[in-house]
């Protein structure tokens, strides 16, 4: 036997019953007007009436009777006012997000990063993080490995950080930083010690970043304007990059923080490059469904300070 609720003589049965109609009926008792109901929901004249009329035979009453003084409540109505709008209420609450105490927290988040952001923004994210919510777990995941968007979509990933903003409007985003490429070769490489022009620039060996994901095209669109080409030497990821510029006389185009990072641990040097650069973005990216999630609200507003401070 199912579940129903008892109105009248007849059964009506939860399982079949559309629970939105008792957010119409609690609207309209509230409003008495069937207009201003629909404009508080969203709905237009057509779906309320609709709706209202869908109500009125699954109830078996009229519920609601046009007068001067608007939607006036049947005797049914009133008697059943008090218990819905309770259990409404009740149910709302049940369904509102929880509160996120970082400090009592104890969950994971799962976020794809990109190569900038694995190496620019991970460790003061993780650092942060570890000082707000001492409890929380990050798993950081190569987003480039990744189908982001259907992972954002089953709820396998938190969010991402990429260099671009969602094409769909079902992604909310945030800008995380701006940044700018810089040429980067190994510390007293024979530029360093003179202005880096274009056709300096376009003489030298060069690194290939095969693992950046960046769009470089416009570094070789600059060079055929004026009929120059440049000799790509070696790719390599990231990871082998800094070895590769201190044992030679290459030169790598890259993100000025990232480049910042790597000559913590190698011996190399930043130099403007002779071409304008585009801007090299990083940029947050979630499912809009969490955009009111407190834990979600809160590992953005950590991943947001963070980036603030570049």
């Amino acid at each position: 036997m199912y579940d129903h609720l008892l109105w009248g003589s007849t059964p009506v049965e939860l399982k079949t019953f559309d629970l939105n109609l008792l957010v119409v009926f609690e609207a309209v008792l509230r409003e008495r007007s069937v207009t201003k109901a629909g404009e508080k929901l969203g709905l237009s004249q057509p779906a309320m009436s609709h709706a209202l009329n869908r109500l009125r035979w699954m109830l078996k009453d009229q519920l609601f009777v046009r007068t001067p003084d608007g939607m006036t409540p049947t005797p049914r109505a009133e008697h059943l006012a008090e218990p819905i709008s309770r259990a409404l209420h009740d149910l709302q609450r049940t369904l509102d997000p929880e509160e996120f105490t970082p400090e009592d927290a104890n969950r994971r988040f799962v976020v794809a990063v990109n190569n900038y952001a694995a190496v620019v923004l991970a460790g003061p994210v993780f650092a942060k993080c570890r000082a707000l919510a001492p409890n929380v777990r990050l798993s950081l995941r190569p987003s480039g490995t990744l189908d982001v968007p259907e992972m954002l979509d089953r709820g396998e990933l938190d969010l991402a950080v990429l260099g671009r903003e969602p094409s769909v409007s079902r992604f909310s985003s945030q800008p995380l930083i701006e940044d700018h490429y810089v040429a980067v070769t190994r510390r007293g490489h024979p530029i360093a010690e003179r202005r880096l022009d274009l056709d300096a620039f376009a003489g030298l060996p060069h690194l290939m970043i095969s693992s950046s994901g960046d769009d470089l095209g416009f570094v070789d669109a600059e060079l055929a304007a004026r009929a120059l080409t440049r000799t790509v030497m070696a790719e390599a990821p990231y990871l082998s990059a800094g070895a590769l510029l201190t044992q030679s006389d290459m030169v790598a185009v890259m993100g000025r923080q990232i480049a910042e990072e790597f000559r913590h641990a190698h011996a190399i040097e930043l130099t403007p490059l002779p071409i304008p650069s585009p801007p090299l973005c990083s940029v947050m990216v979630w499912h809009s469904r969490f955009d009111d999630h407190p834990a979600h609200r809160w590992l953005r507003g950590a991943i947001g300070s963070v980036a603030a401070q570049f």
